[in-house]
């Protein structure tokens, strides 16, 4: 199994791949710079050599990154989409530089006017970062809990966006359990994931996705709800997680993403992960 978890880049970016190796993981996420600004620091040649040489010396793959928070590739506001676009841009090009094969973003908000003209500024804005950007990094895209005005909390919203896009063999899908579990998909069971795989199946195929966000829930199913869980502590619960663990979902980098307030470390949920799929620490 490939397990992981979103790593702090504090100090430098290859200190990243240290916290990692700390606590046992042979995969990680990252975010390449402040992912509260719009402004991102230019890359040091030391730090990305250093990056690289340290993940593929540990064999940790395959890396991710991930996309800030404040671009909205949605949006129907164009200052706020121009810049949104460029982050993009900006970020597959910082991903080439390190190394890194994978880029998950969230789909954004519509802001009220309507999913479809949502949907399509994504598509537009997606085109418009692979035409300027060359290399081989796929981009992620993550399902969302079904908040109001979020795209993405079907899949049919990421069928939509695959099949309009001129680059749909770069384009790649992050499934999150807990958006998944907040949208409506049961994941409790292994017959409700079964049909969730079936459902992924039939939109945008099984084989599209690359990486699953291994997040408890604390809203219930269908609350649209988007609060992270510890493993097994959540709405899904130790079972659920049983029957995901179980799953073909298992067979994908796992990273998780879950909360850093002392109920219990990055570590503690690590292990509880293994325990339940009976993998030896």
């Amino acid at each position: 199994m490939r397990i992981g978890f979103h790593m702090s880049i504090c100090g430098s970016i290859d200190r990243a791949v240290d916290r990692a190796l700390e606590i046992g993981c042979n995969t990680l996420q990252i975010f390449t710079r402040n992912p509260r600004g719009w402004i991102a620091r230019p890359l040091r040649n030391d730090e990305v050599e250093a990056f690289i040489l340290k993940v593929e010396r540990n064999d940790v793959r395959p890396v991710f990154s991930h996309m800030p928070y404040l671009p909205n590739l949605a949006s129907p506001k164009n200052d706020v989409y121009a810049k949104s676009v460029e982050a993009l841009i900006v970020e597959m090009d910082r991903c080439e530089r390190l190394k890194v094969p994978y880029l998950v973003t969230h789909l954004g908000s519509h802001l009220g006017y309507g999913a479809k003209r949502g949907l399509e500024r994504i598509v537009r804005a997606i085109d418009k970062a692979f035409s300027a950007v060359g290399g081989r990094v796929t981009l992620l895209l993550e399902n969302t809990a079904g908040t109001r005005n979020s795209v993405g909390g079907r899949f049919e919203d990421l069928q939509y966006i695959i099949e309009r896009t001129s680059y749909p063999d770069r384009i790649g899908i992050c499934f999150d359990t807990c958006h998944a579990f907040a949208a409506g998909y049961d994941l409790r069971t292994e017959e409700k994931i079964e049909e969730v795989i079936g459902k992924i199946e039939s939109t945008v195929g099984f084989e599209r996705l690359k990486l699953v966000h291994l997040n408890d829930s604390r809203g219930g199913l269908n609350s649209h709800i988007d609060r992270h869980e510890h493993i097994g502590l959540g709405k899904i619960g130790e079972e659920g997680f049983r029957s995901i663990l179980r799953s073909r979902f298992a067979r994908l980098p796992l990273i998780l993403e879950t909360p850093r307030n002392g109920v219990r470390s990055d570590l503690d949920n690590l292990l509880k992960v293994k325990e339940i799929a009976g993998v030896k620490p």
